[in-house]
């Protein structure tokens, strides 16, 4: 499952369990929502899965029900 629209459908139907973010520092413009336009509010723990690499942050998260 990708970012965006698809994936702030797939967060408000309730089908994600675990979210997987890669951050890296480059500005792109005004930005762009992670997961799209959602209506409510998601929770995410602290992330379980931490791993730094050259100018990126791999980041795993679960989703707080």
């Amino acid at each position: 499952m990708g970012a965006g629209d698809a994936g702030g459908q797939a967060f408000a139907l309730g089908l994600v369990d675990e979210v997987a973010m890669d951050v890296v520092p480059v500005v792109l413009g005004s930005g762009k929502r992670f997961f799209g336009s959602v209506d409510a509010q998601h929770l995410l723990e602290d992330p379980h899965v931490v791993i730094q690499g050259d100018r990126v942050l791999h980041l795993l998260y679960r989703v707080r029900r």
